[in-house]
């Protein structure tokens, strides 16, 4: 909240022209799985449009398929309940499909990832499920679940979002191994777990039962994960030089965009000379819908006496549609925003269809779409008034709700 008051968080924009379910989609589709089901529940209206639009491009006749699934409440009078019950209420769509594995996401997280590569683990495994894993500060695991291996990668324990006590990695009490909540599963276990064990969440109730009765294994995602992709070095004397990369850098990058801060970090994560998240790679492309918009416009009408020049955008990603007379430093532009003269907006996210005043002053704030923010004001300088009036986070970014400034 508040950018989900009106939209899935999966359907929540990110990087100017994206929704956050479509970096998960390119994954399926740069690894070549062409049977998906989206199982939405909570405000699905506009997550639901978006894939009309934009992800209308399987051929049944081949068998390829990308069919949404609302909450139907098949099995009785629940919604969903958890994301093992999200898959139980539509067991009927994984025997109707009959496949011999069945892979679990969510839809929200960024990063890339070879599907393949993990299916291609679990068979040498000859494991029942595999979840993948990631090394994470301690701190962080009270948000996630914690895997405990042996030597083979197998595993022997599981906490979900332990308080106290978590199992750190031997050698290194700092770090834990946390579940992606990416699971890979031999499609008859997965029927007979769900049937046998009458819990909701996979984390919190299936692995733990599995681990006791079934081969579970860890996929070590920053190990076992190869993007090749084309990527641009930066030489001593500034030139841009572009080669074949077997392990891209952002092969190991990986973001459950759970919080603001997050959000707006992995927003951050894309801008600079060398973005810790690559969105123009040629091998792994990002697809989404493409609105018909016109290129954007960089207007530089004049210069200021102080030297403070417009109409320009520095290690910014500028959607288009958008025309700017202002000045944009370290900050995510989405469709048809306009940045008035003399106006600065810094490390900053920016969604469709926002007018940034004359001398209007901006830094670490998300702007939720159609807003026209008023000439002179000030955002993210002033944090006690900032906290009057919008939502604030624990790393001090303004969140301005959709529609606020008509």
């Amino acid at each position: 909240m508040p950018l989900t008051r009106d939209r899935a968080k999966p359907a929540v924009p990110f990087g100017g022209i994206y929704r956050l379910i479509d970096l998960t989609l390119s994954n399926c589709i740069n690894s070549e799985l062409y049977k998906i089901i989206v199982l939405p529940q909570y405000k699905s209206q506009s997550l639901t449009d978006h894939l009309e639009a934009g992800w209308n491009i399987f051929n049944q006749r081949l068998g390829h398929f990308l069919k949404i699934v609302p909450a139907q409440q098949r099995v009785g009078g629940d919604w969903y309940r958890g994301t093992a019950d999200s898959i139980r209420q539509n067991i009927y769509l994984v025997e109707q499909t009959r496949p011999r594995h069945v892979l679990i996401l969510s839809g929200d997280h960024i990063y890339k990832m070879d599907y393949g590569l993990f299916l291609r683990y679990h068979l040498e495994k000859d494991a029942a499920m595999s979840v993948a894993l990631i090394e994470l500060g301690k701190d962080m695991a009270h948000e996630m679940g914690v895997a405990e291996i042996d030597e083979d990668y197998r595993i022997r324990g599981f906490q979900e979002k332990p308080k106290e006590n978590a199992r750190t990695i031997p050698g290194d009490p700092s770090r834990v191994l946390a579940s992606m909540g990416i699971y890979l599963f031999n499609t008859e276990t997965l029927l007979d777990a769900l049937t046998s064990i009458d819990k909701d969440d996979f984390g919190h109730d299936i692995i733990p039962r599995l681990i006791l009765e079934s081969r579970v294994y860890a996929y070590p995602f920053r190990q076992q994960n190869v993007i090749e992709d084309y990527v641009y070095d930066t030489l001593e004397n500034g030139e841009r030089r572009l080669r074949l990369e077997s392990k891209t850098r952002d092969s190991s990058y990986w973001r459950d965009v759970g919080t603001l801060d997050v959000y707006w970090n992995a927003n951050m994560d894309l801008t600079g000379l060398n973005p810790s998240f690559n969105l123009y790679g040629r091998n792994w492309p990002i697809h989404t819908y493409q609105v018909a918009a016109p290129p954007a416009k960089f207007v530089f009408s004049n210069e200021r006496p102080d030297g403070f020049q417009v109409g320009k955008a520095l290690d910014s990603l500028v959607a288009p549609g958008s025309i700017i007379s202002g000045i944009v430093r370290n900050s995510v532009l989405s469709y048809y925003v306009v940045v008035q003269s003399w106006a600065g907006v810094e490390e900053s996210v920016i969604m469709d269809d926002v007018v940034v005043g004359r001398h209007c002053k901006i830094k670490k704030a998300i702007i939720d779409k159609h807003n026209v923010i008023p000439a002179h004001s000030e955002i993210g300088y002033n944090p006690d008034e900032d906290r009057d009036r919008f939502t604030v986070t624990p790393r001090g970014i303004v969140v301005v709700p959709k529609g606020y400034f008509q």
